[in-house]
């Protein structure tokens, strides 16, 4: 019996009189149309594009690549006038009432976090997303929204407003979620809110996301994340599916200013980091002593595949962006995010006395 199906082939090879027809013609198209620094990604893009077409590529696969990219569009020139300022994405249950103690408390959290001159991203629903956009004010919060049948698609707060952006497919919105926030506050949810918490975490921890403060906020007197973080500890950490590391990368509190001074400490000295081929650079505030850079290159020896860890100023390949700041470069093992954030802390905490500095290396 035949159990493979029969297809037509694709046609998968251009003659070299059609590969060139076709790059004159995207060049062109580029040239014209998408001109600038980036055109040859632009190039690359058209090129798939041609390609998925030889492909024979299925039109509701094509309709969702396409559904894709006007989403992400949308979204990267919604968030654009904004990229120089921080923000927090929210997640928490939508059916939170608005008198519950854990409303409030997500009300109280973007309310400081907009004194300090953040923004807020919440999933522009009701509940703990509804009390982010509340506590924030509209002015300060932007809405992403997934459109589902059985719920309301927005919150009156955010209903209207240019900064809202609204998604078919979860893929791209988390992406977007993740993309564009410096921090991640979790409060209680549902699947929804473990689902975003646990993928926010797996990319962290994998670094395919950039270390951000990850805060978990209970009303006081919670448990929620108290029992969500003994689980963790009995059926993840100590059964070696995860490390001891790992478990940095997360702040559990029922205190509102705990999680915010989490949140802002994070970025006391520390501003971003970013690779230049095999070699981690992690711009700064402000430099670090002499004795404090040697310190993290014995400390922090075991994350390091070779040499040590450098004070540098702009280097090339990284000169683009923030070209003031002042560097520290080291050839990261690309595994050990957990330690990675025990290195930020202590870069945050170093000038407060040994005491402290180490305590930021410690687990929370």
């Amino acid at each position: 019996m035949e159990l493979t199906p029969e297809l037509t082939p694709a046609v998968t090879h251009l003659s070299d009189e059609e590969r060139a027809a076709r790059e004159a013609a995207i060049a062109e198209f580029v040239n014209k149309f998408a001109p600038g620094r980036d055109a040859d990604l632009y190039s690359n893009m058209l090129k798939t594009v041609c390609r998925m077409s030889r492909d024979g590529t299925g039109r509701g696969e094509v309709k969702l690549v396409d559904r894709a990219l006007q989403e992400f569009r949308y979204a990267f020139k919604t968030f654009a006038p904004y990229e120089d300022v921080r923000k927090v994405s929210i997640f928490g249950s939508s059916r939170t009432p608005e008198d519950h103690p854990d409303y409030h408390q997500a009300v109280r959290f973007a309310e400081r976090m907009r004194e300090c001159k953040w923004m807020v991203i919440t999933g522009a629903g009701d509940g703990i997303m509804k009390a982010g956009h509340g506590g924030a004010g509209r002015e300060a919060s932007f809405g992403v929204a997934i459109r589902l049948p059985f719920e309301q698609a927005t919150n009156t707060i955010i209903q209207d407003d240019p900064k809202l952006v609204n998604f078919k497919y979860f893929f791209t919105r988390k992406l977007v979620f993740v993309k564009e926030a410096s921090a991640v506050a979790l409060f209680p949810g549902g699947f929804g809110t473990q689902d975003e918490g646990f993928e926010v975490l797996t990319l962290v921890q994998t670094g395919k996301a950039a270390l951000v403060p990850i805060v978990l906020v209970d009303a006081p007197g919670g448990t929620y994340w108290q029992h969500w973080r003994t689980y963790v500890k009995a059926e993840l950490l100590h059964t070696g599916m995860i490390s001891e590391e790992d478990m940095h990368l997360i702040k559990v509190t029922d205190d509102v200013e705990v999680a915010v001074q989490e949140i802002l400490q994070f970025y006391r000295r520390y501003h971003s980091y970013r690779y230049v081929k095999d070699v981690l650079v992690i711009r700064m505030n402000e430099a670090l002593p002499p004795e404090a850079v040697e310190y993290l290159g014995r400390e922090f020896s075991d994350v390091i595949e070779s040499g040590t860890i450098e004070a540098v100023s702009a280097m090339p390949g990284d000169a683009d962006e923030y070209p003031d700041k002042p560097r520290l470069v080291l050839r990261f093992d690309r595994r050990s995010h957990g330690r990675l954030r025990q290195m930020i802390d202590y870069i945050n905490n170093v000038d407060v006395g040994a005491e402290t500095a180490a305590a930021g290396t410690q687990a929370k």
